[in-house]
């Protein structure tokens, strides 16, 4: 059989994604993206385990069988509206891959291909994981970590297509790299009263006012300087006309952080502050935490040897040492578990120039060869 070089696998792989792109589904409904997925490892006589859909995750026994290692591709789409004009453009009414997702996938499917036509070259054992629901909690990753995944792997390689770093590099961190992700929603109970007579309230809005100002503090006085995190309060619900001071007010909003130390330290400082701030101002002040994604750290020698790979077969100038982004990715939940790295795969340009999840997002197919030859590379040379 001919061994399909990586332009035609590229080939292959754009005709993918669009198609993906076309029919777009959200997080956790991805059902008919996955019978694609089935159906076209089916016809590579790859092994698909036996993982409940929409997820699909398959395996190739290797030469030598001694490691297992994983490739992963998120299949999800987002809740939004596309705009432009491109031939492929959604075809399901408010729903469009924005982030990459259909490219992941699609790339992923050509590594498959190769792997089908080279199965005498590969050592170790791969194990290919289409996962469901990279955009929302629960996350699909901390899924099929829960149903055994990961149990019988020693590395594990993800990529995304990245509009922020510029089209030709191909970069990483060598630890942190990707922020946790948790929201936080306050209630502040105080007591309401005409807007004339504040003296005989306790207003939650004034309140809030200084909660706001003292969480700042966290990041700049509690936060080691060298550590990055993020507090914002992206919503305030209280009151309902100009001359009421209100009984409660609602604060609702996000953090980030790079380590799970910060992630701690903030959370900590917060509950304190909450409940210090709004019993001195005789209120009662109650924070809840909805978990998200922990922060993604990769393991400094499974990075360092992707830039080993990089350097050798795109060249020094290819390669680049990432600043970490405030953005989350739940792939950060294999790395607790496994030694792995996560790449990011420039693509920022002209044909790539609006960030992910805007409405008007676009991939640069361009850089699938790359990327799919990484993947390859990654198999050839992982020992």
């Amino acid at each position: 059989m001919e061994i399909m070089n990586i332009k035609k696998l590229a080939e292959k792989a754009i005709e993918d994604r669009r198609h993906l792109h076309q029919y777009p589904e959200l997080s956790g409904e991805e059902y008919e993206t996955s019978e694609f997925i089935r159906k076209r490892l089916e016809e590579l006589d790859i092994e698909i385990l036996d993982y409940e859909p929409p997820g699909v995750v398959a395996f190739i026994k290797g030469t030598k069988g001694t490691k297992t290692i994983a490739l992963r591709a998120d299949i999800d789409a987002l809740p939004i509206k596309e705009e432009g004009d491109k031939p492929y453009i959604s075809d399901r009414q408010g729903v469009a891959h924005m982030c990459g997702h259909d490219g992941h996938t699609a790339i992923l499917l050509a590594v498959a291909t190769w792997i089908s036509l080279n199965r005498e070259k590969i050592e170790p054992n791969i194990k290919l994981i289409f996962q469901s629901a990279e955009e929302i909690t629960p996350s699909g990753a901390d899924l099929l970590i829960q149903k055994g995944v990961l149990e019988d792997i020693d590395a594990i390689f993800g990529i995304h297509l990245w509009q922020g770093l510029e089209k030709g590099k191909i970069g990483l961190t060598h630890g942190p790299m990707m922020a946790s992700i948790d929201d936080f929603e306050i209630i502040i109970q105080g007591y309401g009263g005409h807007g004339s007579m504040p003296h005989e309230t306790i207003d939650p809005i004034y309140i809030a006012s200084h909660l706001m100002q003292a969480f700042q503090s966290i990041i700049s006085r509690n936060v080691n300087p060298i550590d990055a995190g993020v507090i914002t309060v992206g919503n305030i619900q209280a009151g309902t006309t100009y001359n009421i001071i209100p009984d409660t007010a609602k604060l609702t909003g996000t953090i980030r952080a790079l380590t799970p130390n910060t992630v701690k330290i903030i959370k900590t400082k917060m509950v304190s502050l909450t409940e210090g701030i709004c019993r001195a101002f005789g209120a009662e002040g109650k924070i809840d935490f909805i978990l998200g994604t922990p922060p993604l750290v990769n393991d400094p020698t499974q990075s360092r040897f992707i830039e080993s790979i990089v350097r050798e077969q795109f060249g020094d100038t290819a390669f680049k040492v990432v600043e970490p982004v405030m953005g989350g990715e739940d792939f950060s939940y294999y790395l607790q578990h496994k030694p792995g790295a996560f790449v990011f795969v420039g693509m920022g340009g002209e044909k790539s120039q609006y960030p992910h999840h805007h409405p008007r997002f676009d991939l640069d197919e361009d850089v699938f060869p790359d990327a799919i030859q990484l993947f390859i590379n990654i198999i050839l040379q992982h020992k």
